[in-house]
This record gives structure tokens, C-alpha cells and sequence, in this order.
């Protein structure tokens, strides 16, 4: 017999935790088989993954094929929709299939779905781990005709009972994070993803628009049980963890314990990443962190709103001078990437307060911001304030702000264009240079990108796919509109940014002519390969045609000559090191 628990992520890149945990905690704590009895039916339980890009018809061949005599289907907002035509169509072709579905999305609105979906047999409601382990142990244990009525005295489940009731049991106790086993053991089918990571549940804070603060206290994993887990991922030489523990640093002994485990035995290749609240580090916590690899640890800081009122209304405690101290002193280390987070539709923000918002995250310098929008998530306080608030959101996940009392849906759709802009010329990383001097001839921040998103609009741009180098070409148009008598400085900057990243194959049409030092571009290298004073590392044994391939030399506006080495990389940004060489004047 089989369980199957399935997955439909938002990337390919990422995994889904829950089911890996759903399975090694079914696996290891199940009833021993020395006490079987005549009864007992043995059940696998597999695990399968999928993508919300999948085709549907390639899922349902899929499940099919396993031919489960269980599934069980992860919820979230990102896939709701799709799980719920899984629900609609398993039954045809796997009549005798029960479905179970379990997650966030669908826990606070259970006994709602069992009635209006026949198709489902029951729902695990918040943490799933005790209740799924009842669920095998009923199917291994239990005759079928016997079953509903085990069923419906599980905690934890909502279920049709023996006579077509619906039975509604919420949890009495939160999960012991130490019975949980480590969910990865043969990591090959996870090769080139995100590998999550949970070291504690729960949240200290009661942010009106996340469900972890309906879980006020915060539980955690043992200290040396973490450790060894982490030993593992740095032994497979895992590219990513991301620890979902919602606020990691609530516990600043913890903090240091495990950051300090993490330095000490840094394999030169992990990244792990946290999420945390910058205005509770410490200077002990800032210090530990100037002692790591760059790139060993990235930050994602929720900052949400700089307005005090809105602050307030969300039931945050954010202090927001310590927050951009901290997130200063951060960036002057140069070793962690850290992305700042705002949300847009929150209560009291209008469109010219998230525009102040912006302006003062952006200050900030974070090296992504990252502007979302808000989602209305079922069980959560905003909900419950959504007619106070006049907010009106969408009817199907994921439930985005569409307009609030403070910014309506024409507003709502200026940040959505702004948003674009940003991902594209700053969060990507690829146009530093020339975005730097963009900014201090704009009025502010806000006004660059928003500006930026009507030409895109005007030039009929938007919501077409574009390549790396239409983006700098695109993005010269724009200057050259606004800027015009500066559009040689920003031709050279956005050279500059296009070899920073990547030896080009094939120019730009903004970039200088440069076969006026083509002779001297090869001496230089003739020099190099017998000097040696810029490539070093990762040239030994080159030639000097070898090395005129392999790094670039360019020279821009005054003669002014810089040498792109592509051998040895930033590792935040993965831009080249770049070496002033000297000004060559025109000959």
C-alpha cells in the first residue's frame, strides 16, 4: 500500500520541507511491527515534486503512475489553485484514492472545504507531524470499514465521520521540535535546490498580516541536534540552506552559537540564509559576523513600512534608528548580502508614504529590495480587519491587496510597475555603476524607477521578454531622453557594468570605438604575461593571447583604462575584479 505526499512548488529551484518531514517522521515513529498483529497492512510513503509550471496533464500522469492508495497535498497560496484541480480530477481516473490535504492555506477554513469538495477525505490542520503518523498507523492498523470513526478521533484533523459528519479536532499540543527527525538523507534528488532548514517554530512577534504570530511562543530544536544536521549540509557541500525560522535572532545566545558553529566550519562554499530583525543585533552579533567568509550568510530583513502609524497597526515592534544602524554597519563589512523587504497595501500607507518608505530603504543600500504586496491570509488579524480597513483584496489565492482606504488599485498598480523596474535594474545587480549615477540626478530614488516604468509603457515595452543586453540598450534610450547631455558618461558607465559581469561576445552600439588602442591593449597583455602585476591567480601557464581572451581591458572616456578579471569574482555580486590601470590618452 501507498502514501504518496506531493508537492507543487513555485520553481523548480525550490523543495518543499513539510513532506520530507511528513515522511521521516511517519517513518521513524510508526507503530513497531513486532506488534503487528493479523491485521496490519504495510504502507510506503513516497514523496513526489512538482511545479505550478508543470502542465496539469503531466502531474496527473505521474501520480497516476505511482497509482497511490493515498495522497496527501501540500497548500499554499502559490498553489492553491492548482491542488484544488488535482482534487477535482485525481478521482476520475484514481477513483479509489483518498485525498488529504494539509498547510496553511487550507487550515483554518477545513470543515469550509470538506463540505464543498467531496473529493477530499480530510484535511491535517497546522502542524502535521503526530497527526499524519495517526493517519498511517489507522491505514496499517485499521479494517476500512472501521476507519472513519479512527479517523474522526485524531487531533489535528478535520474528517468526514462514519455517518458523513464532519469532525473538527484542532491540536491540544504543539509538536516536540526533537522527535522530528532530520528530514534529508540522500540529497541527490535535490541537487541544484534550495534545501530548507527549520531550527525553531513559532514567533516572539504578532504582525497582523502573518500567521506565524498566531503561534506566540517560539519553540526550538536542540542545540547539538542542529549542529549535527548542519555538519551534514556542509559535508555534502550543499550551494544554499535557507533556515525558515521566522525571526532566527529572537535568541541572541543562539544566534551566536550557531553562527559562530557556521564560521568555525565553513567548507569556503554554503550559503546559508536567515531571516531576522536587524534592530535586535547586537555589537557581539556584528563582530562574529566581520569574522565570516563573504557569502557564507545573507540576511533578509522584513522592514515592511517606515510610517510609525503603520507600524503600530500592524502590531510590530520595530525600532527603526537601530535597524538602519545595523544594516550600515552591516554594509560596511562588504561580506553579507542583505535584502530589505517592504510591503505595500498595509493600513495607513498611501502611495505617497510607501513612496517615503521606499526612499528611506533604499537609503539603506540593501543589496535587494525586495517590494511586495500584501497578502490577506486566511486565519490572520487582517482578515479580520479587512472592513475597518476598507481593503479589498483578491477573491483567489493569493489573495493580493487590490486597494485599501489609504491606496486605491490605480495606485496600487504605479508600485507594481515600480516594482518591475526595480528587480530589473537593481535586485539583478548588473547595472550598479551606471544606477548609482542615475540616482543622484533623480529626485529620489522612488521617482527613477517610476519614471523609468512610463517609458518602458510609452515605448511599448512592458510585458515583453527582453534580453540582458535590450535591457542596457533600453536603458540608453531612457538616458538619452532625460539625460541627453550626459549620455557619454552613462554610455561609459553601462560599458563598465556589461564587463563588469561577463566578457562580452558582441559590443554595444553605445560603447566607444576602441580600435584606436588595439596595439597597445596587446602590448599590455605581452607585458602581463611576463610581469605578472594584475592576473594572477587563475592564469598560470597562459599566454598572453590566452589571457586577452580570458579578461578584458577597455578604455573609456579620457583615456581612462580598466582591466575586467573574470577569474577571480566578487562573491556577493559575481561581478569581476576590475583594476584602474592608468589613463591612456588618445594617440
Amino acid at each position: 500500500m501507498k502514501f504518496l505526499l506531493a508537492a507543487m512548488n513555485a520553481k523548480y529551484i525550490h523543495s518543499n520541507l513539510g513532506i520530507y518531514c511528513l515522511k521521516a517522521y511517519g517513518e521513524k515513529w510508526r507503530e513497531q511491527r513486532g506488534n503487528e498483529g493479523e491485521d496490519f497492512v504495510p504502507w510506503n510513503i513516497e514523496i513526489g515534486e512538482y511545479t505550478i509550471n508543470h502542465q496539469m496533464d503531466d502531474i496527473l500522469r505521474d501520480i497516476y503512475r505511482r497509482k497511490p492508495d493515498a495522497v496527501g497535498l501540500s497548500c499554499y497560496i502559490w498553489n492553491l489553485s492548482y491542488v484544488m484541480n488535482l482534487v477535482r480530477d485525481l478521482p476520475k481516473i484514481l477513483p479509489d484514492t483518498e485525498i488529504w490535504l494539509g498547510g496553511p492555506e487550507v487550515s483554518y477554513n477545513a470543515e469550509t472545504l470538506l463540505r464543498e469538495e467531496p473529493g477530499i477525505k480530510g484535511i491535517m490542520m497546522g502542524e502535521g507531524e503526530d497527526t499524519f503518523l495517526q493517519i498511517i498507523n489507522v491505514y496499517e492498523h485499521v479494517k476500512p470499514e472501521e476507519r472513519p470513526k479512527a479517523f474522526s478521533a485524531i487531533e489535528g484533523l478535520a474528517v468526514r465521520g462514519a455517518e458523513g459528519e464532519i469532525c473538527v479536532r484542532p491540536l491540544s499540543k504543539a509538536v516536540d521540535m526533537n522527535r522530528i527527525p532530520f528530514p534529508y538523507t540522500d540529497l541527490e534528488q535535490l541537487e541544484n535546490r534550495i534545501i530548507y532548514y527549520e531550527s525553531s517554530r513559532g514567533c516572539p512577534f504578532s504582525c497582523s498580516y502573518c500567521l506565524s504570530s498566531l503561534d506566540k511562543s517560539v519553540r526550538y530544536r536542540d542545540l547539538e541536534l542542529v549542529k549535527k544536521e548542519l555538519e551534514f549540509f556542509l559535508e555534502k557541500k550543499v550551494p544554499q540552506v535557507k533556515f525558515v525560522d521566522r525571526t532566527f535572532n529572537c535568541s541572541r545566545s543562539r544566534t551566536l552559537e550557531i553562527w559562530t558553529y557556521l564560521r568555525d566550519h565553513d567548507n569556503g562554499v554554503t550559503n546559508f540564509h536567515f531571516e531576522i530583525s536587524a534592530d535586535l543585533l547586537n555589537q557581539e552579533e556584528i563582530e562574529l559576523i566581520k569574522t565570516m567568509r563573504p557569502g557564507l550568510i545573507q540576511l533578509e530583513i522584513g522592514v515592511q513600512s517606515t510610517n510609525e502609524n503603520t507600524i503600530k497597526e500592524i502590531r510590530r515592534t520595530t525600532d527603526l534608528q537601530k535597524l538602519s544602524q545595523a544594516v550600515d554597519q552591516i554594509n560596511a563589512l562588504g561580506n553579507v548580502h542583505q535584502h530589505l523587504d517592504l510591503i505595500a497595501g498595509l493600513p495607513w500607507e498611501g502611495y505617497e508614504s510607501f513612496q517615503n518608505s521606499f526612499n528611506q530603504v533604499f537609503a539603506m543600500k540593501p543589496k535587494q529590495l525586495q517590494l511586495g504586496f500584501l497578502k490577506v491570509l486566511k486565519g490572520s488579524y487582517m482578515e479580520e480587519m479587512a472592513v475597518e480597513y476598507g481593503l479589498k483584496y483578491q477573491c483567489q489565492p493569493p489573495y493580493e491587496v487590490l486597494g485599501t482606504k489609504w491606496i486605491d488599485y490605480g495606485e496600487i498598480l504605479k508600485l507594481k510597475a515600480v516594482e518591475e523596474m526595480v528587480e530589473v535594474y537593481y535586485n539583478s545587480g548588473q547595472f550598479e555603476k551606471t544606477m548609482e549615477e542615475l540616482q543622484r540626478d533623480s529626485r529620489t530614488p522612488f521617482d527613477l524607477f517610476y519614471e523609468l516604468s512610463l517609458f518602458y509603457e510609452k515605448q511599448g515595452l512592458k510585458g515583453k521578454s527582453h534580453s540582458r543586453m535590450a535591457r542596457y540598450e533600453i536603458l540608453y534610450d531612457f538616458i538619452r531622453e532625460n539625460f541627453p547631455y550626459k549620455k557619454e558618461v552613462y554610455g561609459d558607465l553601462l560599458v563598465f557594468d556589461l564587463y563588469w559581469r561577463e566578457n562580452l561576445k558582441s559590443r554595444p552600439a553605445f560603447a566607444r570605438d576602441q580600435s584606436l588602442y588595439r596595439n597597445r591593449v596587446r602590448k599590455f597583455f605581452q607585458a602581463e604575461q611576463e610581469e605578472r602585476r594584475y592576473l594572477k591567480e587563475g592564469y598560470d601557464g597562459c599566454t598572453a593571447v590566452q589571457m586577452m581572451r580570458m579578461a578584458h581591458l577597455e578604455v573609456f572616456g579620457q583615456g581612462r583604462a580598466v582591466l575586467f578579471d573574470y577569474k577571480n569574482r566578487d562573491p556577493l555580486t559575481y561581478n569581476g575584479r576590475a583594476y584602474e590601470i592608468g589613463s591612456w590618452q588618445e594617440q
